[in-house]
């Protein structure tokens, strides 16, 4: 009977809380949303940001081309065409600006808003991308035959052979010439450097040249679709969750303007009758200025809950997994979903030397072959009279792998099959990675692009996290994996690496110190081999700790407003709990210095309900029983309103709006609650 009474006791103090959480709900989810306005303001920053940026370009007048004008892209695209008699560092140099131009495409799809641009606009951009991709190879095939003409001239006094290094920032050239066809000379290596190949007789006894164009970005792997969805679709489908949690305060709103118009109108419908006609006509304007404001206030209203509700969509898609796995991929073809292309592509190339110039009276004369720049073919097509494996056998390639990428694991080498237009694995033996030289030996039956490959998702799950404040709009972003720890500065609407942790050793990175925004600093870090950014597929290629997409949206734009003052960590009950909430730690953190026992809160939040648990991280078992003295809440600003002091609350409410939204994105990216 004691027990049914505690029972009974406890029963109606929960439903009372829950009451008294139901009776403020509507009060506690307009402050929030008065909160949240900071996205829509951020996103009308960045608009005038991007705005900006053409403005500048315009007033440059440097005659690079604008890359969101199709019209100065096919220009300049025509004109680079027919220039014809460059040389290999004019082409080199002329990359950077197309590469530039590759680049800027690619974060015009990634950061304009979806609604913000038409089908016509995405198609045309990545029908730019590829044009410039297809006519850069060209160019470098073009004056590669320009400097095998000359071959003869440039020959090496020892050997007798012609070999050239060129090398810029983005794109290292090895040129080989066999001019003497000495049998004996089968290993080839540059000087300076490491890289080279050990050929069969044949090759040795042939009219060839070899070629390593090792281009340190990636133009060979198919563009990733982009999607294209209509702005009413976008929002009609996506933000259906969302604007159902906000009815009620929307009603809320508009019944409390609609009350005001009303009492305003009343008011100046009061007219006494003593009053001149004069003073009637100027009641008259003012009355008809007062309704204009009104109407102007709820347009203004309208149109930025229209705007909130665009950007609540783009960020839900963020977090929404796929429901449909990846194509069927075939033996030995590589799936660029569960493994990335890493230190660029190594283009392989047996060619055809062709004539060379020779001086005549004064005069350097040269064939010019209407065909152009002809690859040798080999091995050759397969005849009865030959055994291939003796005659043809594989030729063995030692490669640099590129120093600004990390690999945690020993590179898998995979080729380019350009009928399929696909990464295999087939073709390639004997693969040999010494890591502390960074170099890779393998044997491969034919030539063409190669790449390394790692598995994307070879950081995640995650292991723990932590988010944790350093100044007023300032926080670090600290992600420990299997393999390492990162960390990640946030300050204002910039990120910066800070730090990487591989064997708890201090590993160098070119990107460390680095300031960039959020969409560009996440291509970079997955571009040196530091992805912690899972994709709408990666569900199906990591076990995850799946919660509910709404639920985990929520929660990053309320942990990102409370970020400049509260510090937020990893729990292990996250795994514990259901799908349908997510369970971390938070404390107050308005200085850098930590305590030894630092005091932390441990809440459940399942997008509608925030509640501070009973349990600590050193609990036996998982339990949702709710902290004693403590209420439940709608948001987790209220929520951690309860125990927070003056100044950590006041410092929220400070936070500048383009920081909020950053630190939102980070979150969103990273998926700490269902990677974790």
């Amino acid at each position: 009977m004691e027990r049914l009474e505690i029972q009974r006791i406890e029963k109606e103090k929960l439903h009372q809380l829950e009451e008294q959480d139901l009776e403020r709900r509507n009060e506690e989810l307009e402050e929030l949303y008065l909160l949240e306005e900071c996205f829509p303001e951020a996103e009308k920053l960045k608009r005038d940001t991007r705005l900006l940026s053409q403005w500048k370009h315009y007033i440059q007048c440097d005659g690079s081309p604008d890359p969101s004008i199709a019209q100065e892209m096919n220009t300049f695209i025509s004109l680079w065409k027919e220039e014809t008699s460059e040389t290999f560092e004019e082409v080199i140099e002329k990359s950077k600006l197309v590469l530039s131009l590759i680049e800027k495409l690619k974060l015009i799809l990634l950061e304009t808003p979806q609604s913000d641009f038409q089908d016509k606009n995405i198609i045309q951009h990545q029908a730019s991308i590829l044009q410039l991709q297809e006519l850069l190879q060209l160019k470098f095939n073009v004056v590669t035959e320009i400097l095998l003409r000359q071959a003869s001239t440039l020959a090496d006094l020892d050997s007798g052979n012609m070999e050239k290094i060129i090398q810029s920032e983005n794109v290292t050239v090895y040129v080989w010439a066999n001019l003497k066809k000495n049998p004996r000379y089968r290993s080839i290596r540059f000087s300076g450097t490491q890289v080279g190949f050990e050929i069969p007789r044949i090759l040795a006894t042939s009219n060839i040249a070899l070629r390593l164009l090792h281009t340190h970005y990636d133009h060979v792997s198919p563009l990733h679709p982009i999607p294209t969805p209509s702005t009413e679709e976008h929002i009609s489908t996506i933000t259906e969750p969302v604007e159902d949690e906000v009815t009620d305060v929307e009603k809320e709103i508009s019944k409390e303007v609609q009350e005001e118009s009303t009492q305003q109108k009343r008011g100046s419908n009061v007219i006494h009758e003593e009053e001149i006609k004069v003073e009637e006509q100027d009641d008259i304007e003012v009355e008809m200025n007062s309704a204009a404001e009104d109407s102007e206030t709820i347009k203004c209203d309208q149109e930025m809950r229209l705007l909130s509700q665009t950007i609540s969509a783009a960020q839900f898609l963020l977090v929404e997994n796929a429901t449909e796995k990846p194509d069927f991929y075939e033996d030995n073809e590589v799936d660029l979903c569960q493994f990335t292309t890493l230190g660029g592509v190594y283009h392989l190339d047996i060619l055809e030397l062709p004539p060379q110039c020779k001086p005549v009276k004064g005069w350097m004369i040269v064939e010019i072959l209407k065909e152009g720049l002809q690859k040798y073919t080999y091995p050759p097509e397969i005849t009865e009279d030959f055994e291939t494996e003796n005659v043809f056998p594989p030729i063995e390639v030692m490669l640099e792998v590129h120093k600004n990428v990390i690999f945690f694991e020993d590179p898998m080498v995979v080729r380019w099959d350009a009928e399929g237009r696909h990464w295999r694995t087939d073709g390639i033996s004997n693969v040999f990675y010494k890591p502390e030289e960074r170099l890779i030996t393998f044997s491969l039956e034919t030539f063409g692009p190669v790449t390394l490959i790692q598995d994307t998702h070879i950081n995640m799950p995650y292991q723990s996290w932590e988010l944790r404040p350093l100044d007023i709009n300032k926080v670090l972003l600290t992600v420990t994996t299997v393999f390492t720890e990162i960390q990640i500065q946030i300050k204002e609407n910039l990120c910066m690496l800070s730090s990487i942790k591989i064997k708890n050793k201090e590993h160098f990175c070119i990107l460390k110190g680095k300031w960039m925004s959020p969409i560009p600093f996440i291509v970079a870090l997955k571009e040196a081999g530091l992805n912690i950014f899972p994709s709408g597929h990666s569900h199906f290629y990591v076990v995850i700790n799946n919660k509910f997409p709404l639920v985990e949206m929520k929660a990053y734009r309320q942990m990102a407003l409370l970020s400049s003052a509260f510090e937020f960590g990893w729990s292990k009950w996250n795994l514990a709990c259901n799908s349908t909430n997510v369970v971390f730690k938070v404390r107050e953190h308005l200085t850098e210095e930590g305590t030894e026992k630092p005091n932390w809160a441990l809440l459940m939040f399942s997008g509608d309900r925030a509640q501070r648990l009973k349990i600590n991280e050193d609990s036996e078992t998982f339990s949702e029983a709710l902290k004693e003295e403590t209420e439940f809440h709608s948001t987790l600003y209220h929520m951690v309103n309860d125990f927070a002091s003056k100044e950590a609350m006041e410092k929220v409410r400070s936070s500048h709006c383009q920081f909020v939204d950053c630190v939102c994105q980070m979150l969103l990216s990273t998926r700490l609650f269902s990677y974790s």
